[in-house]
């Protein structure tokens, strides 16, 4: 059995990024990911998936989460992904995943997943604990409440690991937040190659877009703008909402002397402005605070109208895609079928080093 890493790779460097079917895209995804994917899927062989099975770390609603996975599928698609450019998939849709799931998991350790900082924030909320470092461990595992933290998300790095892993992947874009994860793939590919004495597993890569990353913050504030927060301007809002929304917006009573530091929560829409509006635009408005005459009502009118250029033609495009399931179940059913190649390939070379082998 050829166990060289290169005999499964494509020509193009490969890229793999999912995001959680936890609900509609949001600026934040746009701005932070799925406009430079766009951009990447000439050059690169990128895979880009719908993690559901993610997903069910939160156990959400059975019909919710298959029109969570629609919606994102019309989006992706309605925000320029072509899945003749790029293999476009759901992650459930490829059982090979949950397989080589269950058999990476028997080279990792629990100690290894309950130090991971995603986990230890996840249990701590939802336990509602209030210790800090290494106390948390012993507190989830001595919990007397009827509340639990799922086995699933002790080991969410693992499946994420198995995202990446099963394709190969050379370059994964992830933020700070995911950093650790991605860390762990390549622990869990060292581990794996060194314990079978196979060079099989590469080790991927964070994925440099160039220039500083995007981060996108919220309407409330402070923070990035994310679902949890309750904070986000989704792709598919009307007009009417968005305006709304961005009216809404957290300021401050205005600055009092010239030349005054700008607040974080002024700050957070200057940032938003940079991202949609014309650089004049943006400097007309900052020239406004440092002389103590800006208004925020006008400028809050001018980012809404700013943000509905680009979100208003995507969202048309959404919910013309939702109407068509004919169109999105084929992009799917191709996507699954392209996907499968690389990791039936994939699992079967592991379950051979593995020794796990047929007498048939």
């Amino acid at each position: 059995m050829d166990t060289d890493t290169n005999a499964n790779k494509p020509s193009k460097k490969v890229v793999v990024s999912g995001i959680r079917a936890t609900g509609n895209l949001h600026l934040g995804n746009y701005f932070g990911a799925l406009s430079k994917f766009v951009k990447m899927q000439d050059d690169y062989d990128c895979r880009f998936f719908i993690a559901d099975l993610h997903a069910l770390t939160t156990h959400p609603d059975p019909k919710m989460l298959h029109e969570n996975v629609k919606d994102i599928i019309a989006e992706y698609l309605a925000a320029g992904l072509d899945p003749d450019k790029n293999i476009l998939y759901v992650q459930s849709d490829i059982p090979e995943i949950s397989e080589m799931y269950l058999l990476m998991n028997m080279h990792v350790g629990i100690g290894e997943l309950m130090r991971t900082a995603s986990f230890k924030d996840k249990a701590r909320k939802a336990l509602g604990i209030k210790s800090e470092g290494d106390e948390i461990e012993k507190e989830i595992i001595g919990n007397q409440t009827n509340q639990r933290v799922n086995a699933g998300l002790l080991t969410y790095p693992t499946l994420m690991a198995v995202d990446i892993l099963i394709h190969h992947a050379d370059y994964v874009p992830v933020g700070k937040d995911q950093e650790q994860h991605l860390e762990l793939t390549r622990r869990f590919a060292r581990r794996f190659n060194s314990f079978y004495g196979v060079d099989y597993f590469g080790e991927c890569e964070n994925f440099n877009f160039g220039g500083s990353a995007v981060k996108v913050p919220g309407l409330d504030g402070s923070g990035k703008m994310g679902k949890s927060e309750g904070n986000c301007i989704y792709l598919v809002d009307d007009e009417k909402t968005l305006r709304k929304k961005v009216m809404r917006a957290v300021t401050d009573q205005g600055p009092q002397t010239p030349n005054s530091p700008v607040t974080e929560p002024v700050a957070n829409l200057f940032t938003l402005m940079e991202l949609v509006s014309a650089p004049d635009t943006v400097e007309h408005f900052r020239q406004a605070y440092a002389d103590c005459s800006i208004r925020y009502g006008d400028m809050k009118k001018q980012l809404a109208e700013d943000i509905l250029k680009v979100t208003l033609p995507i969202r048309e495009r959404i919910l013309e895609l939702r109407q068509d399931e004919e169109y999105l179940g084929r992009v799917m059913r191709q996507g699954a079928e392209r996907a499968r190649e690389t990791a039936a390939k994939t699992l079967a070379d592991v379950r051979q080093i593995m020794g796990i082998r047929k007498f048939y």
